[in-house]
């Protein structure tokens, strides 16, 4: 948790890309130390050296992902980066079974690491990122290699944008405003995104105590361990599939709370099971590893979606740090399994429900595109009401953010469309949809003065 956290502001102030590296470096630190640690206490700090890179060697992928692509491509990601997170928990259930020394095991899941270093080749910096701090040449030299690489033309229209959006902010004297430190406490400045923070810290707590401590516990229902683990995360890959389907259909908020309700009345359940009921158990408790496995992959882009860029590295790693915490205690609610093999269920189911209740409040992020700063953040959301939990598919907007390169490939955009006029030291802009307003309104004006000329009265008071 600590460390999570700790590459959190290391994400925000430094980067996506720089903090990514520096993880995966200490990461192959710690496991090359394990391999050839020489006693319990030298072993024990190397582990905790890799502690401080898990999750976050996942997660600050994952949030560049989710800022380089649109919102069309978003829920594709998302099923992509657990899919093969999944695959991969498959293949170590087999090194697992085949390698049985801690120090080869240690080198063979730690030196393919080695290539991720190739990236560096390759990775971009996020545009967000480089927008929200001001680096504005940097942010349109990675556009310019995205349109390229995707066979498209940089539009002029939307260079003309930013050029004007950060000469506005200069105006202002703002520009140097997201450079300040931004830490956790900037998510509780303001009431709505202090609510939306406290929320989505409950819900990665249930889910990442209940996903994990079902992960652990599913070897012991097991006769062989290494089988067990492999099943529990084999039946993870239909339920991405699923994810990927709804998503796009009903949004983040209802199956995120509904996989998660789902999840914890499988769990419970099974204390109404005779003691001789293994079979049953181990169906409801497959049943509950899918949904729950579904519902912390939707976590992530709901969380990515709902974080401002100015602090979704530390706000991800602060509801993950706090989410960890609930790690502390899966042995031991494992270990009440001992004397009976339902508890543990029974306990994370009653977790999960709590979870999938509070998330209800959460605005819908689908079709949104992503908030920039922290006013955003704040505005997001903010016109919520107790309708919003009831509505299963969520309202399209009906204008696209301006602010945002996420729909570039639009064929009504002209270089004209975005009007820059200088006056009186201050710059002012003129969307398409705003220049359609003004003809509409200046029409009507002359339909009215038209009107008003043609009927008048004559010289004997008869309307004409």
């Amino acid at each position: 948790p600590i460390g999570v956290y700790l590459f959190g502001l290391l994400n925000d102030r430094a980067g996506r890309r720089i903090s990514y590296f520096c993880c995966l470096a200490t990461l192959l630190l710690g496991s090359f130390l394990t391999a050839i640690s020489p006693d319990f206490w030298t072993w024990a700090t190397s582990r905790a050296i890799v502690g401080l890179t898990i999750p976050a060697v996942y997660q600050i992928p994952f949030i560049l992902a989710l800022e380089l692509v649109g919102p069309a491509y978003r829920s594709f990601v998302t099923v992509m980066t657990c899919t093969f997170y999944t695959f991969s928990l498959m293949i170590l259930a087999g090194i697992t079974a085949i390698i049985d020394d801690w120090r080869a095991l240690s080198l063979y899941t730690s030196m393919p690491f080695l290539l991720y270093f190739l990236y560096v080749l390759v990775m971009p910096e996020s545009p967000r990122w480089l927008l929200a701090q001001g680096r504005l040449e940097e942010a349109l030299k990675v556009l310019e290699v995205m349109a390229r690489v995707n066979g498209k033309e940089f539009p002029n229209w939307f260079r003309n944008k930013l050029h004007h959006s950060m000469a506005s902010r200069k105006l202002r004297g703002d520009v140097d405003e997201p450079r300040r430190r931004v830490g956790a406490f900037d998510l509780c400045r303001t009431p709505n995104m202090r609510l939306k923070t406290i929320l989505i810290t409950l819900n990665w707590f249930a889910n990442e105590t209940v996903y994990l401590g079902l992960s652990y516990y599913g070897p012991e229902l097991g006769d062989n361990a290494h089988l067990s683990f492999f099943f529990s995360s084999l039946v993870e890959i239909p339920s991405y599939i699923l994810c990927w389907i709804i998503m796009d259909r009903w949004g983040r908020r209802w199956p995120l709370c509904l996989l998660m309700i789902l999840s914890g009345i499988s769990c419970s359940v099974t204390v109404m099971l005779p003691e001789e009921s293994k079979l049953d158990t181990l169906i409801l408790f497959l049943l509950s590893k899918s949904m729950i496995s579904a519902s912390f992959l939707i976590i992530y882009p709901f969380a990515g979606e709902l974080y401002p860029t100015q602090v979704r590295g530390v706000g991800i790693g602060t509801s993950s740090y706090i989410g960890g915490l609930g790690l502390i205690g899966i042995p031991f609610i494992n270990y009440l399994g001992k004397d009976n093999l339902r508890l543990p269920l029974v306990i994370m189911g009653a977790v999960s429900v709590v979870g999938g209740i509070t998330g209800l409040r959460l605005p819908e992020t689908l079709h949104h595109c992503l908030p920039q700063t922290l006013e955003e953040g704040e505005k997001f959301g903010k016109d919520w009401n107790w309708r919003e939990c009831f509505r299963c598919i969520p309202i399209r907007p009906t204008v696209a953010s301006m602010g945002s390169y996420e729909n570039l490939s639009r064929k009504d955009k002209r270089e004209d469309d975005v009007e820059l006029n200088v006056a009186r030291g201050k710059l002012t802009e003129k969307s398409p949809l705003e220049r359609r307003r003004a003809q509409s309104s200046s029409m009507r004006r002359l339909v009215r003065q038209s009107s008003t000329m043609d009927t008048q009265k004559t010289h004997d008071g008869a309307m004409q």
